[in-house]
């Protein structure tokens, strides 16, 4: 494929991916499921795009930044250290256990002969995909239910992440390369079994400590002397490359130490991880995400319906009783106190399935009729399984209790925002200094402890910010005389009522504030203000308030 040619196929793929996302969410569906019909539009119906080896390239890149974004956004691994000894680890454990065995008794023909002809290490990794839970559909529809900080949502959610955390370990061990280092022939020994438990859990610590406590401090250095625009971004890149080289010298995929090293970054301080999210968020969303699930629509085929009929029932319902068994029998066994919610969230699948059997199926893992039938599996999981967590969510009545956001596992901080808007959290009543008032004034009636920045206006109408830090350059001598308007920040940055909380952190974090006016979004007209400490309080306090 000549270099033009591949660009013309990336720009087919990812400008029909986002168009038909656009299409999709009217309909309530999953961006995934948009990118993969593109793909499989492009690919198989229209024949206009093919796979090849720039594709390729690039499809490898989104695959490390797909798995270091789950590790950095749904790994809570603080949460899953906490929970070893409760009654949710023993539950979630049983339950991938459970799901693990069935559905292996499936891809290693021992229960049923399918005629698959797995090796172990396939069969294994397969049936850890089949063993897996959807932490971002379980969580997204928490919030659409809004019982994410009730005490039956942080069950469900630590419950899925131990899972999920547990089923990842196994697909892990299950596509390290030691495992095909034996040949087909000589399978895995327990001494090898134990050599790739010890890389995986070595490699796991070195990243781990170098992630969170070297790297924080070598970033705040380089930020020190250097003060280079998207320092941030472009080092934690970089090393995400530079540790899927690592894992890969070490014998494990690269995609397992690119999912490490996001768990280990979501330690990370806050300032740091605001830095360098939008930037990796950006890149993803727009471009490599779409491609690397077009890519898998580019792949799927029909080749699946030329399996036996009993064949392909057993692939699809097997493993889905596997998985109904252990999520099920595990939290009735543990007598947990809502079992039913807590089985449906665990019976949740979502998009790393089928960027894992992607990744099988490129390693000659799994052949093209057993990829397109289980991408489909997962597609037509991704659209149920919301209606029946909703569905056993609306079982369960409504008791008002609510958990306080600092006993929330950590990586369910920035799910709390999700979907809340500025004028959720608008005082329309505050009131705020006049231009015309001295500084001397001002600092005497209105500064308050704490807060660095105020809005100023002129009769009602927005003048601009002015900032403590910028007084300390103005002798107390001149307080009495001078007005607020000689010392307002020019070029207020503004956000409307209806733009996501989310999004107007973030712009505090870029423009160095902790205040932001707020304007009517059709009248440009000033409505009032928000502050970062009432963002801050917005994750910290009950869910009650909201």
């Amino acid at each position: 494929m000549e270099l033009h040619e591949a660009l013309l196929s990336l720009g087919l793929l990812i400008v029909g991916a986002k168009l038909l996302e656009g299409v999709f969410k009217r309909f309530g569906l999953n961006a995934i499921i948009a990118y993969a019909t593109t793909g499989v539009i492009l690919g198989p119906v229209l024949g206009i795009v093919e796979a090849g080896r720039e594709i390729d390239i690039i499809l490898s890149i989104g695959i490390f930044i797909f798995f270091f974004l789950i590790g950095i956004e749904e790994l809570d691994i603080r949460g899953f250290i906490a929970s070893v000894r409760g009654r949710l680890f023993l539950a979630a454990s049983l339950s991938v256990a459970i799901s693990l065995l069935i559905s292996l008794g499936v891809t290693l023909d021992f229960l049923f002969d399918l005629g698959l002809n797995l090796s172990f290490e396939h069969a294994l990794g397969l049936a850890g995909i089949l063993s897996l839970s959807s932490l971002g559909l379980v969580a997204k529809v928490l919030v659409d239910e809004g019982r994410l900080k009730e005490p039956v949502g942080v069950q469900i959610f630590t419950a899925v992440v131990i899972a999920e955390l547990i089923a990842l370990f196994v697909v892990g061990f299950a596509i390290s390369q030691h495992f095909y280092a034996g040949g087909e022939e000589e399978g895995l020994t327990a001494l090898g079994a134990f050599t790739i438990i010890a890389q995986i859990l070595g490699f796991t610590v070195l990243t781990w400590l170098f992630s969170t406590k070297a790297l924080p401090w070598i970033i705040v250095q380089l930020h020190r002397f250097l003060r280079v625009p998207q320092l941030s971004f472009g080092v934690l890149l970089g090393g995400l490359f530079l540790v899927v080289v690592g894992a890969e010298e070490v014998g494990l995929h690269g995609s397992l130490g690119a999912l490490l090293f996001g768990a280990a970054l979501s330690m990370l301080p806050y300032q740091v991880r605001r830095d360098i999210m939008p930037g990796i968020r950006s890149s993803a969303d727009g471009f490599f995400v779409p491609l690397f699930f077009a890519s898998a629509g580019l792949h799927l085929s029909m080749a699946f319906l030329d399996l036996p009929i009993a064949t392909i029932a057993a692939l699809v319902l097997i493993p889905l009783a596997g998985k109904f068994a252990g999520a099920f029998l595990s939290t009735y066994i543990v007598r947990l106190q809502e079992p039913f919610a807590i089985s449906t969230g665990l019976m949740a699948k979502g998009v790393a399935e089928i960027a894992l059997l992607l990744l099988l199926f490129q390693t000659g893992g799994i052949d093209e009729a057993l990829f397109s039938l289980f991408v489909v599996v997962m597609l037509g999981y991704m659209l149920l399984s919301p209606f029946g967590i909703s569905f056993a969510l609306g079982r369960i009545k409504d008791t008002g209790e609510f958990t306080d956001a600092l006993h929330l596992p950590p990586s369910m901080v920035p799910f709390a925002l999700e979907g809340i808007k500025v004028g959720d959290i608008l005082d329309r009543s505050r009131n705020y200094a006049e231009q015309s008032m001295t500084v001397k004034a001002f600092a005497e009636y209105w500064l308050l402890p704490e807060q660095h920045d105020y809005v100023i206006v002129d009769d009602g109408k927005l003048a601009g910010i002015v900032s403590l830090s910028m007084l300390r350059y103005l002798p107390r001598t001149d307080w009495d005389e001078t007005p607020l308007s000689q010392v307002l920040r020019e070029n207020t940055p503004s956000v409307s009522e209806n733009e996501l909380i989310e999004d107007a952190l973030q712009q505090m974090i870029d423009n160095s504030l902790t205040v932001l006016p707020v304007k009517d979004e059709e009248t440009d007209r000033f409505i009032g203000s928000i502050s970062s400490s009432e963002v801050l309080e917005l994750i910290t306090v009950t869910a009650r308030g909201h």
